[in-house]
């Protein structure tokens, strides 16, 4: 004895094959069009800007915050979340701070990172990260200009045990810049 009736039949048919159907576009459409990877701030680049120093060591001694110049430089390996990453803080003294960092995209244009590296200021006169070598921790960002080959970045640098007559006083210093990608 059949329930259905034969237009019934038929409907759940015809359902059937529109439903596989679209399955079927669903798949083809996913399979055919490429992922959109977005990749934020986009390549390399070198900038200049200014470097902030926030922390003093021993006063008394000379280890007073200071204010420099900044050359930086980002080389952004393409395959991998990962760039080195250079900063020259230019002033009465001279430091560079070489850093490996992780990068994290946040949109189309920005990108986050924390970084780990040195800061070599090896020098009599206080720099914004000190004036002994010393690890540092350097989170940041970097924000691409729609529409242009330049980036914004801004990064702080904390240096730890930084300062020569001050054993164990770490350094933090407020880098911001603008740069030119290539």
């Amino acid at each position: 004895m059949n329930r259905f009736t034969h237009k019934e039949v038929i409907s759940v048919k015809n359902l059937t094959k529109f439903l596989l159907g679209l399955t079927a576009l669903g798949c083809m459409s996913a399979i055919a069009t490429p992922s959109a990877n977005a990749q934020p701030a986009y390549g390399s680049y070198i900038g200049a800007g200014a470097s902030f120093g926030f922390t003093s060591g021993n006063s008394s001694a000379g280890e007073s915050s200071r204010t420099s110049g900044l050359v930086a430089a980002r080389y952004k390996f393409l395959e991998f979340p990962v760039s080195i990453r250079t900063q020259i803080l230019i002033g009465n003294s001279t430091a560079v701070v070489p850093t490996v960092s992780f990068d994290v995209p946040l949109n189309f244009d920005a990108d986050v990172y924390i970084g780990a590296g040195v800061a070599l200021s090896n020098t009599v006169d206080t720099t914004p990260v000190g004036n002994k070598n010393s690890f540092v921790i350097q989170p940041g960002i970097d924000y691409t200009l729609p529409n242009s080959n330049l980036v914004l970045f801004g990064n702080v640098i904390f240096a730890f045990d930084a300062y020569r007559n001050s054993s164990g006083t770490s350094a933090t210093s407020l880098q911001t810049g603008l740069g030119l990608r290539f």
